[in-house]
């Protein structure tokens, strides 16, 4: 014994035998581990018998794989049956073909009314203006509205232009077939039924399209015509001017009676809708007003309006129908 200050040793202060430790095959608790290291054989049996594992995942991938070839070839019938691509050359080519066509009908209608242009040019000249071509060649009554012809090829022109007018009218409807033809492979088959119902649809508008400006809108800007003109001065109707206005005005009105016609089908084909066509229909009038003021000359200034309102009429009347008959 030292002093005071002096503290018993302990075993594990000793440097002794007595203060090692006993040597012993367990481990402290917690850190023991079982001899067979049975978790490396729990991650070999789940890698072995897990539906997750590589073979798992390789039929998943496998049905994945599967399911999306099907899920493409359900969409290839998706589309039109006939739809294929074709270089732009090609599309270009059989345009040219579909427009020559239609210019191969309009002319061949041309040449076969052109022989009885002379008694046309007469019946319609004469529908709008007072007079008859015996008044106007003896010169017995009154000529006022008898053509004045001032240049040598003014008749042979408007011989042409009649003609012309006939082929156009119908050339309309076989416009419509060979876009038709041109759409074809791209078109669904109920879009196809749309389209070739179009083609005689095409030719009774036009017709009532003439009607309308034969009946109405021409009586109407003749007797407005003479009517503000008789007490300003003396009237005299050139065969070329007077006779480009009727031809504009029935040709006009066979191709603005088109409009209910493309309204319609665009909407059965999917291609607009009619509230969309309702939200802008401001800017389609405002094209109206321009297309009529820009193709429609007339000295008296209601060519235009009659035109432009027409088709603002059309076109209000069409939506009207189709919001009838919940389209």
């Amino acid at each position: 014994m030292t002093d005071g200050d002096d503290k018993p040793s302990t075993p594990a202060d000793s440097d002794g035998p007595a203060g090692e430790l006993p040597e012993s095959d367990e481990s402290p608790e917690g850190v023991h581990l079982p001899e067979g290291d049975d978790s490396s054989e729990d991650v070999t049996e789940s890698e072995e018998g897990d539906p997750k594992s590589d073979g798992g995942t390789t039929q998943a991938d496998a049905t994945s794989a599967t399911q999306s070839e099907g899920s493409s070839a359900e969409g290839a019938f998706d589309g039109a049956p006939d739809d294929e691509e074709m270089p732009l050359t090609d599309h270009i080519d059989e345009m040219l073909k579909r427009l020559a066509a239609v210019i191969v009908v309009m002319g061949g209608v041309s040449l076969i009314i052109f022989p009885f242009a002379p008694e046309l040019i007469n019946h319609l000249w004469y529908s709008f203006l007072p007079g008859n071509p015996e008044t106007c060649v003896d010169g017995s009554g009154d000529t006022t509205a008898c053509p004045r012809v001032y240049h040598p090829l003014a008749l042979l022109f408007a011989r042409i232009k009649v003609a012309s007018l006939a082929g156009f009218v119908i050339a309309l409807p076989v416009f419509v077939y060979q876009t038709y033809l041109f759409m074809r492979p791209g078109l669904y088959p109920h879009e196809r039924r749309y389209y070739l119902a179009a083609v005689p649809t095409s030719l009774v508008l036009a017709i009532v399209g003439l009607a309308f400006a034969y009946l109405l809108v021409l009586p109407f800007i003749f007797t407005y015509f003479l009517f503000y003109s008789e007490d300003v001065a003396e009237i005299a109707f050139g065969l070329t001017e007077t006779f480009d206005l009727i031809l504009l005005m029935m040709g006009l009105f066979a191709a603005i009676f088109q409009i209910p016609l493309f309204i319609m089908l665009a909407i059965m084909m999917g291609v607009t809708t009619r509230r969309w066509l309702e939200e802008k229909r401001y800017f389609f009038w405002l094209a109206f007003a321009g297309f009529a003021f820009l193709f429609s000359p007339d000295p008296t200034g209601m060519a235009p309006f009659m035109v432009g309102i027409t088709m603002v009429i059309l076109y209000e009347l069409t939506l009207l129908l189709l919001r009838w008959t919940g389209r």
